[in-house]
């Protein structure tokens, strides 16, 4: 199991570039088995994530041909010959969920297995099942699998309780085959969800409303494959905002999402960071002392629960006191006992965490414990003093295409042990 060695202290500066985003491919790819022909996806990140679905999807019969190198993935799901995602090929991510829409629409039956991924919350798919209901769909769990059949799915008015992206993905990519319109109130607004349904209506299907709290779908009978290039990854790029700020750095980022990202800029430039667009980039920089802010993760365009972890290893910095609120995810914190590892004076109280900032962090050995905490704990090994250690890096290796790469040509000093 590989682990990070970081050498600390350093301050990083720069350009960087972003790659594809993770939350887009995967939905991306799901896509893909409406299809009969060939889709090409272009701009798509070398990640755990994406091979292990990669992996799923060879699985079920589809032809598969990757290219890490040039960034392109083929999917021809023209001959499917499994309608199953088995758990041995699923459990480590929660994504592995979405292929439930699309085979249930152009098949008519699908069995999967309940997901896995990083144990930051129930995350029940409760919503994803009972949409398929109201569209007719008979569900069964039984033995840790979700079993789904139906003669044909209906259009239908639905609405989620709790605004839930992969539900609302999972939901549209089954309602573009259903007969009649199906309405999805309450539903996510994430760029992500924008990005799959305008890959949607390139394949040929109806929708409208994607970005706002209702989606509208009307039932089409044929989608065409397609070629698409993925949105660059606005969590990656919130992450090295993050450090170049909290390291006194100056970092351009290249193919930056600013647009996205509103929310966590507002908190940086109240954190003392300048954030300038350029052309070609976003440049940002840090200055100390870092300035305490408070903050409350929420649905998008709230603060994104992703970037939870690494703005707390900024404040662990900070001068002051700050709070951080997590609305999301109920087991959000389990990278607080790490940092306080390094000398971080944090205290939860239910679903806040209350920092009190120091001004220095020093290096210690870690154990990540999801893949945004991985994150966090980088770049607060980066920024502290000493040698920080980090075991279990498997979970950073499911978001983030050589992110010890990256923060080294920043001037960061990483290396990575294979055992």
């Amino acid at each position: 199991m590989d682990r990070l060695v970081i050498e600390g202290g350093t301050r990083l500066v720069g350009t960087v570039g972003i790659s594809g985003a993770k939350n887009a491919v995967l939905p991306l790819m799901a896509a893909a088995l409406l299809a009969d022909g060939s889709t090409t996806l272009t701009n798509v990140p070398r990640l755990k994530d994406i091979e292990t679905f990669t992996d799923l999807f060879s699985h079920m019969g589809c032809g598969v041909f990757a290219d890490p190198e040039a960034g392109t993935l083929r999917i021809n799901a023209s001959r499917l010959t499994r309608m199953e995602a088995p758990y041995d090929l699923v459990k480590t991510m929660r994504a592995s969920i979405l292929v439930l829409g699309p085979l249930v629409a152009r098949f008519k039956t699908a069995r999967v297995s309940l997901p896995g991924g990083c144990a930051i919350g129930a995350r029940p798919v409760n919503l994803h099942l009972m949409g398929l209901e109201k569209m007719g769909a008979d569900v069964a769990i039984e033995h840790g699998y979700i079993t789904v059949k139906t003669s044909g799915l209906k259009g239908a008015r639905i609405y989620l309780d709790t605004s839930t992206v992969t539900g609302t993905e999972n939901l549209m990519l089954a309602a573009v085959y259903a007969d009649g319109e199906t309405v999805i109130e309450n539903a996510a607004l994430e760029p992500e969800v924008v990005e799959l349904a305008q890959a949607l209506k390139k394949m040929g299907a109806a929708i409208e409303g994607a970005g706002t709290d209702t989606i509208r779908i009307s039932g089409v009978k044929e989608l065409r494959p397609l070629e698409y290039s993925v949105m660059p990854d606005r969590i990656e790029a919130g992450t090295f905002m993050v450090a170049s700020a909290m390291t006194r750095g100056n970092v351009l980022i290249k193919n930056c999402p600013l647009a996205n990202l509103e929310s966590l800029s507002t908190k940086l430039v109240d954190a003392g960071a300048g954030i300038t667009a350029e052309e070609g980039g976003v440049r940002v920089t840090g200055n100390w002392p870092i300035k305490s802010v408070d903050m409350k993760t929420c649905p998008y365009p709230g603060f994104p629960t992703d970037m939870q972890a690494q703005m707390m290893a900024m404040m662990a910095m900070a001068s002051g006191l700050s709070v951080i609120t997590e609305t999301i995810f109920e087991n959000r914190f389990m990278h607080v006992a790490e940092l306080r590892r390094m000398g971080a004076d944090i205290t939860v109280d239910g679903r806040n965490a209350i920092i009190k900032g120091l001004g220095r962090l020093s290096g210690a050995p870690l154990m990540a414990t999801d893949l945004r905490a991985s994150a966090g704990l980088v770049l607060a090994g980066v920024v502290a003093d000493g040698t920080t250690e980090i075991s279990r890096i498997y979970h950073l290796d499911r978001g983030y295409e050589g992110i010890e790469v990256k923060l080294n040509r920043l001037g960061a000093n990483i290396k990575r042990i294979k055992e």
